[in-house]
């Protein structure tokens, strides 16, 4: 079904963001809901597949992990890991326990409705710039909208279903409190497990 997500899709679970001291430690960004667990989702890639790591973690500095990476044994071949998104399976991740818990990554594709069910696009991309999810929606039209990801705005999320429901009256009364001003930037949802913000 258009919209619902293939469980052999790729999600990003976390980044290499840089090295530390001299003997091939790397620092490591989980985006998982429990940082921990992005050991348990099985092997890590990068995003096309090509290269896979071996992945032990040594313990934490300020927000990263640090990271013992099969191979890697100098500051050189760990600097070369930075920026490198890490990805597993979606496939390997848990099932989410109820109907407004989801994956980021779950929403990319579904299709976006007004409440009398018109259709307005399909979802692009989620982005968290620091102020709350948005998401990036193709219109029927072409062009693209940011949209607020709230509950008032997007009322209904049914990843089963292909499925998100936008309330364009919230969209311009969120834009109308924020100045109408709303960022573009780096995907950064990661493929963590969330609920909509208030």
């Amino acid at each position: 079904m258009p919209g619902v997500p293939s469980m052999t899709a790729k999600i990003c679970v976390g980044q290499f963001a840089g090295s530390h001291g001299v003997r091939g430690l790397v620092k490591l960004r989980s985006f998982t809901a429990e940082p921990a667990d992005i050991m348990t989702y099985g092997p890590l890639s990068d995003e096309n597949g090509a290269r896979r790591f071996t992945v032990t973690l040594q313990g934490m500095v300020k927000d990263n992990f640090l990271a013992k990476v099969d191979g890697v044994t100098s500051r050189e071949q760990a600097q070369a890991l930075a920026g490198v998104r890490l990805y597993v399976d979606r496939g390997a991740l848990p099932a989410t326990e109820d109907e407004d818990e989801f994956y980021h990554a779950d929403l990319i594709g579904l299709r976006a409705e007004l409440a009398d069910g018109t259709v307005y696009g399909t979802v692009k991309a989620i982005y968290d710039f620091g102020a709350g999810d948005v998401l990036e929606v193709r219109t029927a039209g072409g062009p693209l909208e940011m949209l607020p990801f709230s509950k008032a705005c997007v009322p209904v999320v049914d990843v089963r279903g292909g499925r998100i429901v936008v309330d364009l009256p919230a969209v311009i009364e969120a834009r109308e409190g924020s100045d109408g001003e709303v960022e573009e930037g780096e995907d950064g949802s990661g493929d963590q497990s969330g609920e909509q913000g208030p």
